[in-house]
């Protein structure tokens, strides 16, 4: 199973880029999870978009379609998530063929404040709700980021570290459900 990893902080040391890489460490054995970098996707403009895809989109878009599922790490800015991963997230919605439509989807965020990207994760999850198939639990909700990561950027709390782990196991069975087509039976 492959898995697309989105990071909505662009920032060196972003602790939602570093759950990301604790993803790829923790993965089921049945699933690989790449990270792709979001800094090189230029503004969202209908008028580009109008004239062809730019390479970075393209890229990024190529990417979604060939992944089984998604995996988003948000932080929080202002009470909701990043312009940079709203932007992304328009990119890939537009038509032709947007990759995103009925793609599985788990989200998890950090913060190093003490609600751990909560408001974010409720923006994403309306958003993500109106494209895409999200995992409902467990919740990934990092607070006091700064406490649970080391100075290289590691996630070492173990407890956090779990509960990524469970999320990516939950994320694994969506996605062999959906991909049966079991809840279109129903």
């Amino acid at each position: 199973m492959n898995v697309l990893g989105v990071s909505g902080s662009l920032r060196k040391g972003s602790f939602n880029t570093g759950l990301l890489r604790a993803a790829v460490e923790l993965a089921p054995r049945d699933m690989k999870v790449q990270i792709f970098d979001l800094s090189p996707i230029p503004l969202y403009n209908e008028d580009v978009r109008a004239l062809g895809f730019p390479e970075p989109v393209k890229e990024f878009r190529d990417r979604i379609a060939s992944a089984d599922a998604l995996l988003i790490a948000t932080p929080e800015y202002n009470h909701s998530i990043s312009g940079v991963l709203k932007n992304a997230i328009d990119w890939a919605s537009r038509p032709p063929g947007p990759p995103l439509l009925d793609k599985p989807v788990a989200i998890m965020g950090a913060s190093p404040g003490n609600f751990g990207s909560v408001r974010a994760q409720s923006h994403l999850r309306l958003i993500c709700d109106a494209l895409m198939r999200p995992v409902a639990r467990p919740e990934v909700i990092v607070m006091k980021a700064q406490e649970k990561f080391d100075a290289d950027g590691k996630l070492v709390d173990e407890t956090t570290r779990g509960i990524v782990k469970e999320l990516l196991i939950a994320l694994a069975e969506w996605t062999r459900l959906l991909s049966r087509g079991s809840l279109d039976s129903e």
